[in-house]
């Protein structure tokens, strides 16, 4: 697989995972009350570090920056399509022929790293969350939504292959 093909498969396979980790979390917003991660934080935090600031007390206290809301769910989905990309680096682009459940799941657990390491410490609210009122349900909560990107990642996965089989014999 060329390299153009390959990041394209990557943002596909991604931009869908994403989707689909989007709507686990509007249908537990929706019928359970459980809150997503606000993606303002994140464009928040990325337009701080062009200004050189990494880590915040509290981001929630940080001043709002312009854009903040787009820059968050733009840079949501970027990183979807990294993770993708990892995914078929690791078993090869041919895993869109045939895909299996057990790396896009071994991703996901994986990826919850990320915030657990990076995103919340640098928020403020500590080491996966440890600094937040309720740890244990931000954990829960963070994990529920990356393991939604595994699956995610699986079921866009097969809705690609069939495309690559549809596409192949027509």
């Amino acid at each position: 697989m060329h390299t153009t093909s390959l990041l394209i498969n990557a943002a596909l396979l991604g931009i869908g995972a994403t989707i689909f980790m989007d709507l686990v979390a509007w249908v537990r917003l929706r019928f359970f009350a459980i809150p997503a991660l606000d993606y303002r934080l994140v464009g928040r935090w990325m337009l701080s570090m062009l200004r050189g600031r990494f880590q915040h007390q509290n981001i929630m206290q940080s001043p709002p920056q312009p854009f903040e809301r787009s820059i968050g769910w733009i840079t949501h989905y970027v990183i979807g399509a990294v993770f993708a990309l990892v995914l078929l680096a690791l078993t090869g682009p041919n895993w869109l022929q045939n895909p299996t459940i057990l790396m896009p799941f071994l991703i996901g657990l994986l990826s919850v790293g990320f915030p657990f390491l990076f995103m919340q410490p640098a928020f403020g609210f500590g080491v996966a969350a440890s600094k937040t009122p309720a740890p244990t349900i931000a954990r829960i909560r963070s994990l529920i939504a990356h393991l939604s990107f595994g699956l995610g990642l699986y079921l866009t996965g097969l809705c690609l292959s069939l495309l690559l089989v549809k596409g192949a014999t027509s």
